[in-house]
This record gives C-alpha cells, sequence and structure tokens, in this order.
C-alpha cells in the first residue's frame, strides 16, 4: 500500500447533491480491507437511465459491475451519485458503458474489472454491452452475471 495518505471521503456521512454531469462526479475510494486478498465485489444497478444522443429520450439498463480490488474499493454513495449522473446525458450504449468501466478502472486501478450492460429495447432491438480490462487473474471466483437475455413480456 501507497505511504501516501488518502483523501477523506467528498460524500460518505455527507449531505451530496446528485452531480449535474459524469464528468463532474466525484468518485471516491478508501483502502482496500483485505490488501493482499484476491476477491470479488459487485455492484448492480437494475434501475440506471442515461439519455439517446439522438432522440433525447430516456434509455435504460441494468449494469452488472465486477472488479478484483487492489489497493483501494471505491465507496458505494459516490459510484451511485455517479452512476445517477447519467440521468442528464446523452450517450449510445456502448460508450456509457465502456466509459464507466473504463474510469473506474483508471481511478481505482483495481487488479481486474468488468462492466455488462443490459440495455433495454431501443427501437425494438435490446442491446448488450460488455467490457473488461484484462483477462481475469486466475483463481478469481467468476459468478455469472445473473441477467438474462432480454424476453419481453413472456
Amino acid at each position: 500500500m501507497s505511504d501516501t495518505p488518502m483523501p477523506a471521503p467528498l460524500h460518505l456521512g455527507q449531505t451530496s447533491a446528485l452531480p449535474a454531469s459524469p464528468e463532474e462526479a466525484v468518485l471516491d475510494y478508501v483502502p482496500n480491507p483485505r490488501p493482499g486478498t484476491l476477491y470479488l465485489v459487485r455492484f448492480a444497478a437494475p434501475e440506471f437511465t442515461s439519455l439517446c444522443p439522438v432522440t433525447g429520450a430516456p434509455d435504460f439498463a441494468h449494469l452488472v459491475i465486477d472488479y478484483a480490488p487492489g489497493e483501494t474499493i471505491v465507496e458505494s454513495k459516490s459510484l451511485k451519485l455517479f452512476l445517477g449522473s447519467f440521468r442528464n446525458h446523452n450517450g449510445f450504449h456502448e460508450d456509457v458503458t465502456v466509459g464507466i468501466g473504463q474510469r473506474l478502472f483508471a481511478e481505482m486501478k483495481p487488479r481486474w474489472l468488468r462492466i455488462g450492460g443490459y440495455w433495454y429495447p431501443r427501437g425494438g432491438i435490446p442491446i448488450d454491452v460488455f467490457w473488461q480490462s484484462d483477462a481475469p487473474p486466475p483463481a478469481l471466483w467468476l459468478p455469472d452475471q445473473g441477467v438474462g437475455g432480454y424476453r419481453g413480456r413472456g
């Protein structure tokens, strides 16, 4: 672990407003409570929303973020605020999903990260987007993300 002290979390235990955009959102990271241990953390956001960059209509997705922590973990309140900031953000499904994964990976520096974006139909076609940082570490338990393919009302 680095000798540089981490800044105090900005959101933890504080009243925080929803950021106006993903660029304005500040993600907080705290020290990994189990450094050196290989384990998986999962965040599921089943009611994620962003806006279609063409029509401005809302798009809905079920996001699943899995990562194997390095020296830090993402503080969950800051992640919720970051994800909520997409509510007024225009972006294609691919850009939104991959962008979230890449930002988390670049800032948190986990051992490994993957994101699954299970988007509800736009124009009658569901779009699922997947990104991972690299091959998962050997011996990391990777459960299925648990989100089935879109089946409509059936």
